[in-house]
């Protein structure tokens, strides 16, 4: 499988203090990925500097080859780990403000979703619960046809119970080419699902392994790994 995400030797900083240092990544299509570290490593930054939403002071970035920019934003489908939506707006406005704005976006499928859910489309987001809105926006983003999609603390807020349905709809509803890399703590939670594991720290890459490779060679999950790796 060819290449998707290209990062080589990149370096951000925020008024002095280096957040990534040197991180190079390459994840190739069709691949879950999981982008896993504590606080501080860098996950979210890296996350924003794909979409273009940060500039890095130094390094190349490449989705598909094309730089962070409005190719590669045709091409990306992002889910903060913030809420970002205007509350005022009713569940069904934001669909269709979604299918105005993104021409690969799949109404009929967030439809469909909202629709398992018991998500009304008549609801306002000022009046759901923290996890149904999160339930919203990753709905939102996993009903564009993307090639890249980067989920940020995907299942932070989500009770236990829909995890499954969660992970479920973010397996359903890429295409074999594309990649998800999705960042979490929940790590037992999404183990399941991961092709891949990347471990971050200091604005690093310590590990990237197939999950494969780490029950082969480490002989361990990779959530026990990862408490092994960054034990306090």
């Amino acid at each position: 499988m060819a290449e998707l995400l290209l990062c080589e030797n990149v370096y951000k900083s925020f008024g002095g203090k280096r957040v990534l240092q040197g991180l190079n990544l390459q994840v190739s299509g069709g691949r879950i990925v999981g982008l896993l570290g504590p606080n501080g490593s860098g996950k979210t930054t890296l996350m924003k500097l794909i979409n273009g939403l940060l500039v890095p002071n130094q390094g190349k970035i490449l989705v598909n080859g094309f730089a962070p920019g409005p190719e590669s934003k045709k091409r990306v489908s992002y889910l903060p780990d913030a809420s970002y939506l205007p509350d005022w707006m009713q569940v069904q406005d934001l669909v269709k403000m979604f299918a105005d704005f993104y021409a690969d976006f799949d109404a009929a499928k967030a439809a469909e979703m909202l629709q398992t859910l018991k998500i009304s489309g008549t609801e306002r987001l000022k009046t759901l619960s923290k996890g149904t809105k999160e339930k919203v926006q990753l709905i939102l983003a996993m009903s564009r046809r993307a090639e890249l999609y980067l989920l940020d603390e995907p299942i932070g807020g989500v009770d236990p119970a829909a995890r499954d349905y969660i992970l479920n709809t973010i397996i359903g509803n890429y295409s074999e080419n594309a990649t998800v890399i999705l960042s979490t703590h929940l790590i037992a939670d999404i183990e399941q699902v991961l092709d891949e594991a990347v471990f971050l720290r200091d604005g690093r890459i310590m590990l990237h392994k197939s999950v494969d490779e780490i029950r082969a060679e480490d002989g361990k999950s990779v959530d026990d790994l990862f408490r092994e790796v960054f034990r306090c």
